[in-house]
């Protein structure tokens, strides 16, 4: 079974990522819509939507947003926020498909990379193509792989609620790679999380030959300028060509 299908889907790899920071992910939302500027009638796919909380902080502006995510446990707690303009949809992201095309595609929160194969990664940037409008806009929200790997924490241990997880990260062919072994009263499970360590020129060569070009690029959720030694993010803005 291919790690994220066994680990996003899991009670674990939401115990663990309890505390994601809901009102900086706001601020880069509203930081995005006020530089792209799309009109109020815009279809959005957040793409890797997970829970649903981006998805529905963008309808909460007056988009019309769908959500798809892997994992149905994820879809079925985004459901129950669902309306008539917010709706949610199990789909791998390899494999999209829509009925209407969209104006934008949204995948935050380093939801890229995860494919063993560039060709699988590609089949996401081709989908994400073909279900935009022309001159649609796609936004990326990556890790900034040079400092990633420069200040790679090779081990930790977090106590949540009586679970203990024991993290090592090491980077392999390219790829950082952690390992999560998870022991909860006498049950002992063992997880893992792959990243494909992609930098600008690799975004650069794969986004065109998907038929995007790249608009712009930033190095936080502020959108100040990427530089490779210092930025935390890497924040893509492409628009498909037509």
């Amino acid at each position: 079974m291919d790690w994220f299908k066994n680990w996003f889907d899991s009670f674990y790899y939401h115990k663990l990522y309890r505390h994601r920071n809901t009102e900086e992910a706001k601020k880069f939302i509203d930081n995005i819509i006020d530089y792209i500027q799309p009109s109020r009638e815009s279809r959005i796919l957040d793409l890797a939507c997970g829970k649903g909380r981006h998805s529905i902080y963008l309808n909460s502006k007056g988009f019309d947003v769908v959500g798809v995510d892997l994992s149905q446990n994820s879809i079925d707690i985004a459901n129950q926020s669902a309306n008539e303009r917010l709706h949610f949809h199990q789909m791998d992201m390899r494999q999209l498909s829509c009925d209407q095309p969209f104006n934008m595609v949204v995948n935050f929160f380093t939801s890229f990379g995860y494919f063993k194969h560039r060709s699988e990664n590609m089949d996401v940037l081709h989908g994400v193509s073909r279900i935009l409008n022309p001159k649609g806009i796609l936004v990326i929200d990556f890790l900034n792989a040079t400092k990633v790997i420069r200040d790679l924490v090779p081990e930790e241990i977090q106590n949540v609620d009586g679970i203990q997880f024991v993290i090592n990260r090491f980077v392999e062919n390219d790829t950082v790679v952690k390992t999560i072994e998870v022991t909860d009263q006498d049950k002992k499970l063992n997880f893992e999380e792959r990243v494909s360590m992609f930098e600008l020129k690799d975004f650069k060569e794969m986004l065109h030959e998907a038929g995007l070009n790249l608009l712009n690029h930033f190095g936080d959720y502020e959108l100040n300028p990427f530089h490779p030694e210092s930025s935390d993010r890497l924040i893509l803005i492409a628009q498909k060509q037509g």
